[in-house]
C-alpha cells in the first residue's frame, strides 16, 4: 500500500498561506482521484483542493481553522491500487519536491515567528507587510520608513520577498560605493595649517551675541523626526452591547479599504443620466432574451458595456499609479462588486470587457455573480482588474462615494433608477415629463486624475447611456 501526501498547492502570486475552512471528507473515507476533499480560503479566493489519487484518507494533519503555508502537508492518502513505474517515479519526484518546499517553509516559519512579536503588520503609510517580509526586515535592520519606499510587486502593491531582497542588494551596493568615495576626503585634513597666519591677524571685534564665522564646528543638519503614530484608543463595550468578531474575509476587506484611503487622495464626482430608453427596451425584450439565450437580462451588462466603451475612448482613466509613474492599461478588465450571502464582498473581473457584446456581457455577469455566491470562483477570475463598478441601485440607494479598489485609480457607482419628473426640451418648448433617472458617482485617485478628466469621463458614460440603441443581434 503506497502513501501519498496532500500538500497545500500554490494559490496565486503573493499567497504564502491559506485557512482550512472545511474538510469535505472524514478520516477513513474512500476518495476518487480529482474529488474535492477540502475547502481552503486565501486573501484572494476560496477554493477546493482535489484528491491527487484514489485511495483512503487515512490521516488529516491540518485541522479546520488552521493556517498552513504553501507546501505543507494537509493529509495523507493510502493508495490501494498497484502503482505503475511511471506513477512511482512521479510520486517520488512529488515527495522530493514537497520535502524541499517543507524544509524551506519551516525555516521561513521560524523567521516569521521571531519577527512577528517585534514588528507591526503595516508601515506608517498603511502599506501591508507580510510576516516573511517582516522577518527579513527585522534581521537586516530595515526600518519602517525604508519599507515605505520599497515598491511592492505583489497584489495591491504588497512587498514580496524578491522586492525586499532586491532592496537590500541595492542598499549594500550603495553603502560600498559611499565608503569608497569617502576615503580620499580624509587626506586633505592631514595638510598642516601655517601657525604664523592666525598670529599676525588681529581678532575682529564682534558683538557679544554674534559668533565669528568659522569659530564653531560645522554640524550636519538634523534629520526631521516624525512623531510616532498614536494608537487607536481602546473601545470598551457598554452594558448590553454585543461583540461580534470580524471573520477572515471582513478583516481583509477592512485592511484593503484602509490601505486604499491612505494610498489615494479620493475625490468623488456625480452626474445624473436619463436611462428611459434602456429601461423600456429591457422591459420589452427581457423575456425574448431569456428564451433565446437562457440568461436573465439585468441593467448591469449595460453599465459594463458603456463603462468599457468610455474607458476605451478615455484611456487615462484606465490606469494605475506606480510611484511617480502612470501605467496606462492596455486591457480593459472591469470588476463588478458582488455581495455574498454572508454579508461580505468580492469583485469578480470581466476580462477584455470592451471586446464583448451585450449578450456576451450578460452571460459573463450572470456566470461570475452566481459562482461568486457559492465560492466557486478561480483565483484568476478576481485578479488583474483595471476598473470597478459597484451597484447601489440594487438596494434602492440613490448614490454613494465608493472606495477605489487598489491598484486601480477609479471606481464607478450606479444608483437606483427612479421615475422622476424632469424638464424635457423640445422644438416647441419645454415641458415636464416622467423619466427614468439614475445618479452616477465616480471616485478617482487625484494623484493622476483631475476633476476635468473625471467630469469628461462621467459625461461620456451619461451620453452613452442616454443614446445607446440596444440590439439583440
Amino acid at each position: 500500500m503506497a502513501s501519498m501526501n496532500i500538500t497545500l498547492p500554490a494559490m496565486g502570486e503573493g499567497v504564502i498561506e491559506a485557512t482550512i475552512t472545511k474538510w469535505l471528507v472524514a478520516e477513513g473515507a474512500n476518495v476518487s482521484e480529482d474529488d474535492p476533499i477540502v475547502e481552503v480560503a486565501t486573501d484572494k479566493v476560496d477554493s477546493e483542493i482535489p484528491a491527487p489519487s484514489s485511495g483512503t484518507l487515512t490521516k488529516i494533519l491540518a485541522k479546520e481553522g488552521s493556517i498552513p503555508k504553501v507546501g505543507e502537508v494537509l493529509a495523507v492518502i493510502d493508495n490501494q491500487a498497484v502503482a505503475s513505474p511511471e506513477k512511482d517515479e512521479k510520486v517520488l519526484k512529488e515527495v522530493e519536491r514537497v520535502k524541499e518546499t517543507t524544509a524551506a517553509m519551516k525555516q521561513e516559519k521560524a523567521e516569521v515567528q521571531t519577527a512577528e512579536t517585534d514588528l507591526k503588520s503595516r508601515t506608517p503609510s498603511g502599506k501591508f507587510i507580510t510576516p516573511l517580509v517582516r522577518s527579513i526586515a527585522s534581521r537586516e535592520g530595515v526600518s519602517y520608513d525604508e519599507l515605505d519606499k520599497i515598491k511592492g510587486s505583489g497584489m495591491d502593491g504588497r512587498i514580496t520577498k524578491d522586492d525586499i531582497t532586491s532592496y537590500l542588494e541595492d542598499r549594500n551596493n550603495r553603502s560600498k560605493s559611499a565608503s569608497k568615495a569617502v576615503e580620499p576626503e580624509t587626506e586633505p585634513q592631514k595638510t598642516p595649517v601655517p601657525e604664523t597666519e592666525p598670529q599676525k591677524r588681529p581678532a575682529p571685534e564682534v558683538e557679544p551675541d554674534r559668533k565669528v564665522p568659522g569659530t564653531e564646528p560645522q554640524r550636519q543638519p538634523v534629520p526631521e523626526i516624525k512623531p510616532p503614530q498614536k494608537d487607536i484608543p481602546e473601545i470598551k463595550p457598554q452594558t448590553g452591547d454585543e461583540v461580534v468578531p470580524m471573520d477572515r474575509i471582513r478583516r481583509l476587506i477592512a485592511e484593503h479599504m484602509v490601505m486604499s484611503k491612505r494610498t489615494s487622495p479620493h475625490v468623488t464626482s456625480f452626474i445624473d443620466a436619463d436611462v428611459t430608453k434602456i429601461v423600456l427596451w429591457r422591459e420589452a425584450n427581457k423575456e425574448k432574451f431569456l428564451a433565446r439565450e437562457g440568461q436573465k437580462l439585468t441593467l448591469t451588462p449595460f453599465f459594463v458595456y458603456v463603462a468599457a466603451k468610455a474607458l476605451y475612448e478615455i484611456p487615462m482613466v484606465n490606469i494605475s499609479v506606480d510611484g511617480t509613474n502612470i501605467i496606462k492599461r492596455k486591457n480593459i478588465n472591469i470588476g463588478m462588486a458582488t455581495a455574498l450571502p454572508d454579508g461580505n464582498l468580492i469583485v469578480p473581473v470581466i476580462k477584455n470587457a470592451n471586446e464583448k457584446s451585450l449578450t456576451g456581457l450578460a452571460k459573463a455577469v450572470n456566470d461570475l455573480a452566481n459562482r461568486a455566491r457559492i465560492n466557486k470562483l478561480k483565483p484568476d477570475e478576481i485578479s488583474d482588474g483595471t476598473f470597478t463598478i459597484t451597484n447601489y441601485g440594487s438596494y434602492n440607494n440613490l448614490a454613494g462615494t465608493p472606495i477605489i479598489n487598489q491598484p486601480q485609480c477609479a471606481i464607478l457607482g450606479t444608483g437606483a433608477v427612479r421615475k422622476t419628473p424632469v424638464v424635457i426640451e423640445s422644438e416647441t418648448g419645454d415641458m415636464i415629463g416622467i423619466r427614468h433617472i439614475m445618479i452616477l458617482s465616480l471616485s478617482y485617485d487625484h494623484r493622476a486624475i483631475d476633476g476635468a478628466l473625471a467630469a469628461q469621463f462621467l459625461q461620456k458614460v451619461k451620453s452613452l447611456l442616454e443614446n445607446y440603441q440596444p440590439d439583440l443581434t
